[in-house]
């Protein structure tokens, strides 16, 4: 839902525009409001608003000095100016500021909505997108990861924690992540890139000592037991059927 703030001085026109508008059918809600600029710059970090209607005329601090440091802040908060007519021109003509409407007061419901729609339209276009750099970044990632652990798993210090680490993540994204997108586990994963290349190593009648120690796995009961779950069959078994073929 996308949080919205009021900011004007008249405590009748923010109730005006709370009471008048049906925010829950937009998806959004009023989660706070000012009676000034400077109120609403000290209360916004707090707020997080997605959306702002600002006044154009208030006390200390006025509406396009408020876009100004606002944006500057925060640059995807959408700003919406009320202004009065005879403030209006002065509005659009001096303000170079990313304000998404000007608006005339007093305030009339229809335009709000419409452009309300506007800006939930805008909103929900820019997530989807972000839904979207995030989610192929994510993949690309662990593309990356598994390419990793491929070129790294006869080191036999790689695990889950120094991968996360090395990539920037921490151990449980990196495992709730691998296993969303490959269907295995961190260690499923590593296990098999270690196996395949036993696999390979016993083809050519390599000592099990020696195809532990290579694939990373120094400990040989530890990897013997590995190569039978993967392969259903002791690598000693394995050699005698498979070897030097």
């Amino acid at each position: 839902m996308y949080r919205v703030m009021l900011i004007d001085d008249e405590t009748s026109a923010r109730s005006l525009l709370r009471a008048s508008i049906n925010w829950q059918a937009l998806d959004m809600e009023v989660v706070g409001e000012a009676a000034s600029g400077i109120e609403a710059i000290n209360v916004i970090d707090d707020m997080k608003p997605d959306i702002a209607f600002v006044d154009i005329s208030m006390p200390f601090m006025n509406g396009i000095e408020f876009t100004e440091v606002a944006t500057n802040r925060y640059p995807n908060l959408i700003i919406i100016i009320m202004t009065a007519m005879d403030e209006f021109e002065y509005a659009r003509k001096c303000v170079s500021l990313p304000v998404f409407e000007y608006l005339l007061k007093p305030i009339v419901r229809t335009e709000i909505t419409d452009t309300l729609e506007k800006v939930k339209a805008k909103l929900d276009a820019g997530l989807d997108f972000i839904n979207e750099p995030v989610d192929e970044n994510e993949l690309d990632s662990i593309e990356q990861i598994k390419k990793y652990i491929r070129e790294n798993y006869t080191d036999s210090k790689i695990n889950q924690t120094s991968v996360a680490q090395y990539f920037g993540f921490s151990a449980s994204y990196l495992s709730r992540k691998f296993k969303q997108e490959t269907g295995k586990n961190f260690v499923e994963y590593l296990t098999e890139c270690r196996m395949e290349r036993a696999i390979e190593l016993a083809k050519c009648g390599v000592k099990m000592f020696k195809a532990s120690s290579d694939v990373g796995i120094p400990d040989p009961n530890y990897f013997g037991r590995c190569f039978k779950k993967y392969t259903s069959m002791s690598y000693s078994d394995y050699v005698a059927n498979n070897g030097n073929n």
